[in-house]
């Protein structure tokens, strides 16, 4: 895929609720790599929402990053979100913005980013889940289902809080949190729609292969819960045939 230019035309942004594979482009994790590049290689594996997170940055940073990075999902119709940062969102124009337990509620993020942009909040119990739900989130994210270094301070929730979710909530969730390959089948087992995958699509030796993957086990656990005779989700392999190889930075 080539970078467009910003002079082509922009592209609407796909149906959040037919959006199933949610990337992040983590500072922590590109290991020095350029963000926009990153995310052609996440598109062309089938990511249908990216976010920018870039916790040690600051918010011109932030801005500047997400003006490059819009130059690429804007033209592709993917739709970037920003990350703790409302009035940066709103500055660039991103697609919406994602917020924490801690950066205030739905509704102050909604002043500042507009009625049309997406926010979608963190959520780590039912009773947030709930309230963020109640707050008119667009969509929540529910984790960390496994631990991961990038939510140290969040124990992990674990397949019972995806189950309890999948089953009350009416707007779409996100379950992240240590989700790779590996261990993603269980927690669309447990009733999950939609994954976030971090450092597993961050640290691949094929960004691409890996997120192709990953769509295809969503695709076919969707399948599966829509009553096709499918074998359940399991463990991929790369397009080539040969088994995943990690490079941890």
């Amino acid at each position: 895929m080539k970078i467009p230019k910003t002079k082509e035309k922009r592209k609407s942004p796909r149906n959040l609720e037919a959006c199933r594979l949610y990337g992040i482009l983590d500072t922590a994790c590109l290991a020095g790599r350029d963000p926009a590049r990153v995310a052609i290689w996440m598109m062309e594996g089938g990511v249908d929402i990216l976010q920018i997170r870039a916790k040690h940055s600051s918010p011109s940073e932030i801005r500047t990053m997400a003006e490059a990075v819009l130059i690429v999902t804007r033209p592709a119709g993917i739709p970037l979100i920003v990350n703790d940062f409302p009035d940066v969102a709103a500055e660039v124009d991103a697609d919406g913005v994602h917020i924490g337990q801690d950066d205030g509620s739905v509704v102050e993020a909604r002043k500042i980013v507009g009625p049309h942009k997406w926010i979608g909040k963190s959520t780590h119990s039912m009773e947030q889940a709930l309230t963020a739900e109640n707050e008119k989130a667009d969509y929540i994210g529910v984790g960390p289902v496994f631990a991961t270094p990038t939510k140290p301070d969040y124990p992990p929730v674990g397949l019972d809080l995806v189950q309890r979710v999948s089953r009350k909530l009416k707007i779409p969730f996100f379950c992240i949190g240590g989700i790779k390959i590996e261990n993603a089948p269980e927690v669309l087992a447990s009733g999950a729609r939609r994954l976030v995958v971090v450092s597993g699509i961050l640290q691949a030796s094929d960004i691409t292969d890996y997120c192709r993957n990953l769509k295809m086990m969503l695709k076919d656990s969707m399948a599966g819960q829509a009553g096709l005779q499918i074998k359940p989700p399991s463990m991929p392999r790369r397009m080539d045939g040969k088994p995943f190889a990690l490079t941890i930075s």
